[in-house]
């Protein structure tokens, strides 16, 4: 089992950067292919960035490709997402997944059991 907890997040103007962290606790952290997903009012939870065990792997959602970084060290147990060039269509709370599945079969929230509580992240135009 592992907790994770988000932070970083914030108001920040079009074309601005946010670093979003997620701290992990548990034994196994780099068992999980780990995730960011985030969620716009009235819209459903998708996927931004998925990153495997190693972080030899990732993969992006093509609305960020180019625009945002995931990484995560095994060690310290966390993983962060890079955000730069933002844009006001970015905003949304922003969640911290893990997932048992191996990777990349992690592209659906479906696929993960573990979830933070989120952060918000708002983009200024």
């Amino acid at each position: 089992q592992v907790q994770l907890v988000e932070s970083g997040g914030g108001l920040v103007q079009t074309g601005g950067s946010l670093r979003l962290s997620c701290a992990a606790s548990g034994r196994t952290f780099s068992n999980y292919v780990m995730g960011w997903f985030r969620q716009a009012p009235g819209k459903e939870r998708e996927l931004v960035a998925t990153i495997s065990w190693s972080g030899g792997g990732t993969y992006y959602s093509d609305s960020v490709k180019g625009r945002f970084t995931i990484s995560r060290d095994n060690n310290k147990k966390w993983v962060d997402l890079q955000m730069n060039s933002l844009k006001p269509e970015d905003t949304g709370v922003y969640y911290c997944a893990a997932s048992t599945n191996p990777f990349p079969a992690t592209v659906s929230q479906q696929h993960y059991r573990y979830w933070g509580q989120g952060t918000q992240v708002t983009v200024s135009s």
